[in-house]
């Protein structure tokens, strides 16, 4: 349990406040929708339904004024730079950031699939109490019509004796922002799937976009205001004495006309600043889009992977962060987020992308066939945006885990430490690091080999070869590897890198790679970074929570994940 406390204590707290905060609202306005005097006539043409559709619509209020926050990405970097006093446990929580916005995702997708039902249960219930079928009070009630100056006094929204569901549906305001805001919900759901994001990356993309419909249609569904409340007349209507009554209704000083109106819409005044900010957000992208970006140097590497070197005025950057990356000729609305490969100290950004779907096959193909020498295709840049890897060299230890092309924010971090070795810098906290790269082919190593090299040469100089240990593994391989391997096996170098450490076979085996480094280092807060698949972040936080220790004097892991 301790264990668990220091890498999930502070996740498990955040989760139980938002769900207790969901709880709260569903259950008060349910309690109130369904014992408050003022909605007791609502209540005999509806029942407990009306309950049901108003408590999730509290809910769905509160997260849809969360569900824009996570993704404003320039408002959590700033929160995570002001963060840096408050320690590494809650900035950690901001690289959660797209996990919280699933999460309420799930929620609004619930709370919606409860409130639409009831609602269609309301509908039907509107008009069958029209038709007399709920009794004499229901039918009296339904019959009720605005006042003499023509203020919307009624209490049943079905006015019609022909009005049908489908008709109600597509001929109020209520019913046809429900429908639209349905669809919306339903298309963006369906193509956020893991399934279609991997493949058809522009189906999310596009479809995600209407969330701009859903808000739209979300602010204006309650001015339809079809849930309505008796209000105070002069003389007051005796409920408790009236309501068996109904045809001495206007008769008895007791019983004036009941009158009713609509609530006022509040779903606005949860949403707008909200969507204030993420506009900002936007508006400062387009900004950005709008400045010059040229490139330093294009280079082609194996396995598909292109290499991209820009500049741009007033850029900065620090280790692991990422960018967002637009090319028009492409398509005018598409960004992809690609972290940073170049260090903090250098006059450029470095990213490389490999090939993984149309958009990036479509400008591999375009720089391979442009002229030599000439400047590639126009590039929009957003960010740099902060990430978990910001914060490695807060560590005394880290254990840095890069699947395939998840090895790029971790070149930007060993680029940065040789630059401060180079430099001498007083300021390097950091005392070890360990690295793992887990690769399918043999070529994915070529672009990175060049700068271990580097590094392995720059740490023997300085009699420091045990500050980075490096391991990497060959995942896919076949008995043509393995000879070439037996073949040169007493080489000082490695048959596929060149570099002194040799090429692991397969994958680590965590549990003694962990109990190494737990070994090595009895009483340090190791920081684990992982950029890769999820099966893997699921191993390796694990792995941290069954190899930290309580006691302060010990050792601690602490698990980081990249999230785009």
């Amino acid at each position: 349990m301790g264990n668990w406390i220091v890498n999930h204590g502070l996740d498990t707290f955040i989760l139980v406040v938002w769900m207790g905060i969901n709880i709260f609202l569903f259950v008060h306005f349910y309690l109130f929708y369904d014992l408050g005097p003022q909605f007791f006539y609502t209540r005999q043409l509806l029942g407990s339904a009306l309950a049901w559709a108003r408590a999730p619509a509290a809910v769905l209020n509160f997260n849809c004024m969360l569900i824009l926050l996570p993704v404003c990405r320039n408002l959590l970097s700033l929160i995570r730079g002001s963060f840096v006093c408050c320690g590494r446990t809650m900035r950690k929580q901001l690289d959660k950031n797209l996990s919280f916005h699933k999460l309420v995702a799930y929620m609004i997708a619930l709370m919606t699939a409860v409130h639409t039902v009831a609602h269609l249960l309301n509908v039907e219930w509107f008009i069958n109490s029209r038709h007399g079928r709920y009794g004499f009070l229901a039918g009296n009630l339904s019959a009720l019509e605005d006042d003499e100056d023509d203020h919307e006094t009624f209490l049943n929204p079905v006015q019609s004796d022909s009005t049908t569901p489908t008709i109600f549906a597509f001929t109020t305001i209520a019913g046809l922002t429900g429908v639209v805001i349905t669809l919306a919900l339903i298309l963006i759901i369906t193509s956020s799937m893991e399934v279609i994001r991997r493949s058809y990356f522009e189906v999310f993309w596009y479809t995600h976009h209407l969330f701009i419909v859903f808000f739209a249609g979300l602010v204006f569904h309650g001015y339809g205001r079809i849930v309505r409340s008796q209000v105070t007349t002069d003389p007051p209507h005796n409920t408790t004495f009236c309501k068996d009554q109904p045809e001495n209704w206007g008769k008895i000083p007791e019983c004036p006309i009941p009158q009713f109106a609509g609530g006022f819409p509040q779903t606005w005044m949860w949403v707008i600043g909200p969507m204030v900010i993420y506009l900002c957000e936007r508006l400062l992208r387009f900004v950005r889009y709008l400045q010059t970006v040229r490139y330093k140097k294009i280079v082609m590497h194996p396995s598909k992977v292109l290499e991209l070197q820009l500049l741009k005025s007033g850029f900065k950057m620090d280790v692991g962060q990422y960018v967002f990356l637009n090319c028009p000729e492409i398509s005018q609305l598409e960004w992809h987020p690609f972290t940073m490969t170049s260090a903090p100290e250098e006059d450029f950004f470095t990213v490389h992308i490999r090939s993984a779907g149309d958009w990036t096959d479509r400008l591999i193909k375009m720089v391979e066939n442009l002229p030599e020498g000439s400047q590639g295709p126009k590039m929009g840049v957003d960010g740099p945006f902060g990430t978990a890897s910001e914060d490695v060299f807060d560590y005394e230890v880290s254990m840095l885990v890069g699947a395939g092309i998840g090895v790029t924010p971790f070149a930007s971090i060993l680029k940065s430490i040789w630059y401060k070795f180079k430099d001498s810098n007083p300021k390097l906290r950091t005392r070890k690091i360990y690295f793992y790269w887990l690769c399918r082919e043999t070529h994915a190593f070529e672009w990175f080999a060049d700068l271990l090299q580097v590094l392995e040469k720059e740490m023997e100089e300085r009699g420091m070869r045990d500050f980075l240990i490096y391991k990497l593994y060959l995942t896919g391989w076949d008995h043509t590897h393995a000879a070439q391997v037996m073949v040169n096996f007493d080489k000082d170098t490695d048959v596929i890198t060149g570099l002194k450490q040799k090429t692991h076979y397969g994958r680590p085996n965590w549990d003694k790679e962990f109990e190494q480094v737990r070994h090595e280092n009895p009483s340090s807060v190791v920081g684990t970074f992982l950029c890769g698949p999820p099966a893997l972040a699921t191993d390796l936080e694990r792995r941290c929570v069954k190899y930290s220790d309580v006691d302060p004097r010990k050792t601690k892991f602490y698990f980081n994940k990249e999230n785009f």
